[in-house]
């Protein structure tokens, strides 16, 4: 999971989409300004200029409190770049809008029909294309520690392949 940093006030824009996207943040306090009042588990800060060792103290912390939340999810960002437990993945359009779909109901069966639908908008592929493309698409995230199951007559569900305390890091 990925902690963001934020520089603090000046980033306060940057600060309020993270709070809306439930994503951790360390706050970096400049150095005249007050100090933010943090109620949410998935922010911290510290004041600048702050020491390398604190800085991944406080990293980690929020990482473990995200885990612990079960907040471990997949991620995708607008240019088809897939990211989870810390590593990413750089998308095909069409995989991508796939991902999209499935990343959006992670842990959750997506109905084939709608994955359809977003990956040929206003067109209706043969049923082999789909398979193709979520045979293709499972490589991909395979990496990731991310896998793409078939739940029949239903649909796909995407899940975490390994047990979630090796993908974030708890195991040897």
């Amino acid at each position: 999971m990925d902690v963001e940093l934020v520089r603090w006030p000046s980033q306060r824009q940057r600060r309020d989409q993270l709070v809306e996207a439930r994503l951790p943040r360390l706050l970096l306090v400049e150095p005249e300004s007050p100090a933010p009042v943090a109620v949410d588990p998935l922010e911290d800060w510290v004041r600048l200029p702050v020491d390398r060792n604190d800085l991944q103290a406080r990293i980690d912390a929020l990482t473990a409190r995200g885990r612990d939340a079960g907040l471990l999810t997949p991620r995708l960002d607008q240019w088809g770049v897939l990211r989870f437990s810390g590593d990413q993945v750089s998308l095909p359009p069409l995989e991508a809008r796939l991902a999209a779909v499935l990343v959006a109901s992670f842990k959750g069966v997506v109905r084939r029909d709608d994955l359809t639908v977003a990956g040929w908008p206003g067109e209706s592929p043969g049923r082999n294309a789909l398979d193709v493309h979520i045979l293709r698409l499972r490589r991909r995230v395979e990496p990731l520690g991310l896998s793409i199951r078939t739940i029949r007559s239903r649909g796909y569900l995407l899940e975490p392949s390994v047990p979630m305390s090796r993908v974030a890091g708890l195991a040897d």
